[in-house]
């Protein structure tokens, strides 16, 4: 963990999520994908703030704790699985684990929300905050971009034909591309739009 978490977990969680992480292995929804999301985390932390560092920095380590390509139900039991593990490690917290849960559940709409869904409150900036932490790596360098991307595919590979992926997957980048915005926060936006969009433009322009 960084030395800026909000949060020390116990070593036994620390252990059971990390093997979590490593359950089916994944070639990007893995502990690394966490530690970048993490970067992230602490960046909102040095900048805007968080309102709650506390539960989305939990959001932020069990958003992907469950993974299997191709499911639909893989971020309610992630949220599930963050709400069991304070339930039994971190009890006398004073952690809302609803709130966890709510974030996490939210990546499952990613391309699909607007930055005023959330209302204009502090929390309501965490949000946004949180959900753009996940999709920073559209806007990384174009060598990291391209390694999330093959990523993706080999997680895929088995469990849907190759043609099928490449054509869902171009439809997911164009509708991402074609929205007005892709981050929902003004910090996010300013620093990831540009070069998010040259990523996906190009990654596209590959699929076709």
């Amino acid at each position: 963990m960084p030395q800026s978490a909000p949060l020390i977990l116990p070593d036994a969680q620390s252990d059971a999520l990390e093997a979590a992480y490593a359950t089916p292995p994944r070639a990007y929804h893995n502990f690394d994908h966490v530690r970048e999301v993490l970067r992230h985390h602490a960046d909102v932390a040095a900048g805007p703030g968080w309102a709650q560092p506390v539960e989305t920095f939990l959001a932020v380590l069990y958003h992907d704790a469950v993974y299997e390509a191709g499911r639909g139900d893989n971020e309610v039991r992630s949220a599930e699985m963050a709400v069991a593990a304070i339930a039994r490690w971190l009890p006398d917290a004073g952690i809302d684990a609803s709130r966890v849960a709510m974030l996490i559940e939210l990546t499952a709409r990613h391309g699909k929300l607007a930055p005023d869904d959330f209302g204009d409150d502090a929390v309501a900036d965490d949000t946004r905050h949180f959900l753009d932490c996940d999709m920073a790596i559209l806007g990384a360098e174009p060598a990291v971009f391209d390694a999330y991307d093959r990523g993706i595919a080999t997680e895929y590979r088995g469990t849907v034909p190759a043609w099928l992926f490449r054509l869902n997957r171009r439809r997911f980048l164009k509708a991402l591309l074609a929205r007005p915005r892709i981050y929902l926060s003004d910090f996010f936006h300013e620093r990831y739009d540009a070069r998010a969009r040259a990523n996906l433009r190009r990654a596209v322009n590959e699929k076709r």
